[in-house]
């Protein structure tokens, strides 16, 4: 049915969500409508007229140019929550990692392997030097209450930490799913200043670009231990080390390696293996997969990080979809083409987000090429597909 190009090594699971509904997947697919993909760049990509839509398997778009999408009608999806578990789960590991130089220990313990029966005397005298705090008691700072942030927070308050949160943009989902228990920052500062470890759950955007900075550093407790589960560019790599050699920051844990980072004192740092996971893999290939098939199929939008997300059961025997700028009268527009045919609406549904908006009209009669390529041509119409 439909054309979907894989430019990554794309989980089974998610594969097979799309076959079994009759699409053909692979690399091989030279003309697609839908792509399929995990870290592939595409930045400076050229895509053809018959693309459709872009679904990443997991959370991060970095690597979409979603605005030059958007202008070409290419629907982007990302496939949030799936990775979650995964990656709550590496964050609590980097907690305990940061509190204790288990690491460290582990190292030195292989250093006198060769020591024979003189190894349990040396364990005991040697090993307060790699002592840390528990965690029990302490206080952690969560930025970004999103679906990790939130797992975050109430698992950390089942180690009997205070936990605080900060998300301005936080959703009613992830309200839902927060723990009453979790306490609310004001502002970002009050994260800064009351915290003995902070977790940063946030997207990577120009409003978080060096979200931890000099400045926030400085607001800092003395010996703050800081997880990086975000993105690399959340943090001011040079201020961090700074920060490190000062003591201002007792340990760094990333997930986010660099050259810069790497040279700095108490960092931990980790080759992006947050949702390396064979199950948070599989949950976002199929999320990602079923995202893609509903557009391409329906027209429902879920999940879109460049578009409106909209979705409405069909009704009647034909769709029209059409995506166009966010101005006025252009439902007006499209409603009134449709009258002068003399076809009846069943159903329709209008959601708009920043400058574009998407409007699905579910018809009582089919409607044919030229009639689509009329709507097509109204001023401020961007793409229109009829289903």
């Amino acid at each position: 049915m439909f054309e979907i190009k894989t430019m990554n090594a794309i989980s089974p699971a998610g594969v097979a969500v799309l076959e079994k509904r009759g699409c053909r997947v692979g690399e091989d697919v030279e003309k697609p409508q839908g792509l399929l993909i995990r870290s592939a760049d595409l930045h400076g990509m050229d895509f053809g007229p018959e693309l459709l839509a872009i679904a990443r398997a997991g959370a991060g778009f970095n690597n979409i140019p979603i605005e030059d999408c958007a202008e070409k009608g290419i629907a982007v999806f990302n496939s949030p929550g799936a990775n979650a578990e995964a990656v709550k789960e590496q964050e609590i590991c980097s907690m305990i990692l940061a509190s204790r130089d288990v690491l460290g220990a582990i190292d030195w313990v292989k250093s006198i392997a060769d020591k024979g029966e003189e190894i349990p005397k040396l364990v005991e005298k040697g090993k307060s030097a790699f002592a840390g705090p528990e965690l029990l008691g302490k206080r952690l700072g969560v930025i970004g209450l999103g679906a990790v942030g939130a797992l975050v927070a109430n698992i950390a308050l089942e180690f009997g930490m205070e936990v605080w949160g900060y998300d301005p943009f936080m959703s009613v989902t992830a309200a839902w799913n927060l723990s009453r228990e979790v306490q609310h920052a004001e502002t970002v500062d009050e994260i800064f200043e009351k915290s003995d470890y902070i977790s940063l759950n946030v997207p990577y955007t120009e409003s978080t670009h060096h979200m931890l900075n000099e400045a926030a550093f400085a607001k800092m407790r003395p010996g703050v231990r800081i997880i990086n589960e975000s993105r690399a560019e959340v943090v001011d790599d040079e201020a961090m080390t700074r920060a490190l050699r000062a003591g201002r920051v007792g340990r760094y844990v990333t997930d986010f390696p660099n050259q810069v980072i790497l040279k700095a004192p108490n960092v931990i740092a980790m080759p992006h293996l947050g949702a390396c996971t064979p199950e948070s893999e599989d949950r976002c290939a199929v999320m990602a997969a079923n995202e893609l098939y509903d557009y391409l199929a329906n027209g429902n939008i879920r999940n879109s990080v460049n578009l409106p997300d909209v979705s409405l059961a069909r009704m009647g025997v034909c769709r029209l979809w059409v995506l166009h700028r966010n101005v006025p009268r252009m439902i007006t527009n499209i409603l009134d083409y449709i009258s002068k045919l003399n076809i009846n609406v069943e159903h329709m549904i209008n959601k708009p987000r920043g400058g574009y908006a998407c409007t699905i009209v579910d018809l009582a009669e089919k409607i044919g090429p030229e009639t689509a390529e009329s709507i097509r041509q109204m001023e401020n119409v961007l793409r229109v597909r009829v289903l």
